[in-house]
C-alpha cells in the first residue's frame, strides 16, 4: 500500500497525548487503553455503561477518565468529545473501536439488527472520524484509528451485514487518508482476524491464520501510533493472505478461502451455544438495553 508515506524515523512519543477510546470498557478497547496509559497517554474511555467505563479507567491510571458514551447518539458523541477536551485538553488520538457482531444468514437477520450494526459499526465511525478531523485539522496534528476487521477485506457467510459495515470502515479510512494527507493528521485502519473476546465466542480457528488476543491488537495499535502507517493487520499473516488473494483470479482466491476454512468460519458459529449469551445481549441492545461491544 502506501506504507513508505508513513515511515517515521523516530518513534513518536505518546507521553501526555490525549487519547479517546470508544467501546473501551472491555476487550480490545480496554487493552488498548491500558497499553497507551502505560506509555504515558492521558486516556478517556467511552462506553455505554458509565460504571464499567470508570472502572476500566481506574485500571489505566489515576488520571484516566471514564464516561458514558452511546456512539449511536451523534449529539451525545459530540458532547462526549467536548467533555473530554474540557477535562483533559485537545484530543490527539481518537480510536473508533466500538462495534458489535451478531451472526445470522442475511435472510434470517432482523431488519432492526441490520440497522443497529450500521449505526454502531459504520455510522458512528463516520461521525467520530468527522468530529476528530474537525478538531485536529486546525491544529495540524492528530491521529485517527478506525478498528475494522479482516472482514473488511473479504466476505464471510453468516456475517454479511457485519462484513458490509467493516468494508465501509475500510473505505472511509481510505478516503480520509487522502482528505487529511497533507494536514498533519494521520489515519490508520486496524484489521484483526479472529480476536479472542466475547464477540468471537463460538468461532473456530481458520487454518493458516491464528486467532489473537485483544492484547495483541492493543500492542499493534500502539505501534501504529508510534510508527504511523495506514493498514494494520493482526496477525500480520492475515495481511499476507489478503494481499495474495487480491491478485489471484477469483476461483483461486475462493479455493484458498475454502482450504483455510474461512468460508465456514462465521457460519459454524451462527447457532453455537457458546454465543447464546452474547447474541441475546446484542439483541437486547436493539430494544435499548445494554449490549457488549468490541
Amino acid at each position: 500500500m502506501r506504507e513508505d508515506d508513513y515511515v517515521a524515523k523516530q518513534p513518536r512519543s505518546l507521553q501526555g497525548k490525549v487519547v479517546v477510546v470508544t467501546g473501551g470498557a472491555r476487550g480490545i478497547g480496554a487493552c488498548t487503553a491500558g497499553v497507551l496509559g502505560r506509555l504515558g497517554a492521558k486516556v478517556a474511555i467511552g462506553d455505554l455503561d458509565e460504571g464499567d467505563a470508570q472502572a476500566a479507567a481506574k485500571d489505566v491510571s489515576p488520571e484516566a477518565i471514564g464516561l458514558r458514551l452511546d456512539v449511536t447518539e451523534r449529539a451525545g458523541f459530540t458532547a462526549f468529545l467536548d467533555e473530554v477536551e474540557r477535562r483533559l485538553g485537545p484530543i490527539d488520538i481518537l480510536i473508533n473501536n466500538a462495534g458489535i457482531m451478531p451472526l445470522a444468514e442475511l435472510e434470517r437477520e432482523d431488519d432492526a439488527m441490520t440497522t443497529r450494526q450500521l449505526e454502531i459499526n459504520l455510522h458512528a465511525v463516520i461521525h467520530g472520524t468527522r468530529e476528530a478531523a474537525r478538531r485536529m485539522r486546525p491544529r495540524g496534528t492528530g491521529h485517527i484509528v478506525n478498528v475494522a476487521s479482516a472482514a473488511g477485506k473479504a466476505g464471510f457467510p453468516g456475517g454479511a451485514t457485519y462484513c458490509a459495515t467493516k468494508h465501509g470502515v475500510v473505505g472511509l479510512s481510505e478516503a480520509m487518508y487522502f482528505e487529511l494527507r497533507d494536514s498533519g493528521v494521520d489515519v490508520s485502519v486496524v484489521l484483526p482476524a479472529v480476536v479472542r473476546t466475547e464477540l468471537a465466542a463460538g468461532l473456530n480457528e481458520a487454518r493458516g491464520v491464528s486467532s489473537v488476543l485483544p492484547e495483541d491488537v492493543a500492542k499493534a495499535i500502539a505501534t501504529a501510533l508510534r510508527f504511523p502507517r495506514f493498514e494494520v493487520f493482526v496477525p500480520q499473516s492475515a495481511g499476507m493472505v489478503q494481499k495474495v488473494s487480491s491478485v489471484l483470479p477469483r476461483k483461486a482466491a475462493e479455493w484458498i478461502m475454502r482450504t483455510m476454512g474461512a468460508d465456514q468460519l462465521l457460519l459454524s458459529a451462527v447457532n453455537s451455544t457458546a454465543r447464546a449469551d452474547y447474541e441475546s445481549r446484542v439483541a437486547a441492545g436493539v430494544s435499548g438495553e445494554r449490549e457488549p461491544t468490541e
